[in-house]
């Protein structure tokens, strides 16, 4: 037989500490570009930072007027209650911006094959935009990373398989500049 003793203890409940206004904070979303994001997906992200989601909303859709349609990774700093927008693109929409298409309403137009052809010098300046988020230790290897992301989205570079100039690159047939 076993004695259970209970003692009652009060249980204190205290909330985290007191928000900083003056600390900079960085929220990273991906929007549709040129496009106020939805308030609902806005709204737990910024409102504790005391913002308000329909302000930094314009913010963003005007930041992302170059992209329109597009999907973009946009940064936001916060400080002061202030939200400074940056604009961070992917490979994967910086090819599609590359390829020139134009602009299509995403509530209309649905599944878009990206048929078009992209230089290779284009891919080039891609692949040194891309650099710091690159693992890869030369630009060589940055470039074929950018010519897989080519690859995926259906188009072809100086019009020919990105596979193919992939292949061409690690043989040595085509050169790619150190930096």
């Amino acid at each position: 037989r076993w004695l259970l003793a209970v003692t009652s203890s009060r249980v204190e409940q205290k909330m985290g500490p007191k928000f900083d206004a003056s600390q900079v904070i960085e929220v990273t979303l991906r929007v549709k570009g040129a496009e106020v994001p939805g308030g609902s997906s806005l709204a737990p992200k910024i409102g504790p930072l005391g913002m308000s989601p329909k302000k930094v909303g314009d913010d963003i859709a005007k930041a992302t007027k170059n992209w329109k349609g597009m999907n973009v990774t946009v940064k936001l700093i916060c400080q002061n209650r202030v939200a400074k927008v940056e604009v961070v693109p992917s490979a994967s929409s910086m090819v599609v911006k590359a390829l020139k298409e134009p602009e299509r309403d995403r509530k209309k137009v649905k599944h878009v094959k990206h048929s078009g052809n992209v230089s290779l010098d284009e891919i080039i300046d891609i692949a040194r935009q891309m650099r710091e988020k690159s693992m890869a230790k030369e630009l060589k290897g940055t470039v074929k990373e950018i010519l897989g992301t080519a690859f995926s989205v259906g188009c072809t570079v100086n019009k020919t398989s990105p596979k193919e100039l992939q292949e061409q690159i690690d043989s040595g047939e085509v050169t790619i500049p150190e930096k």
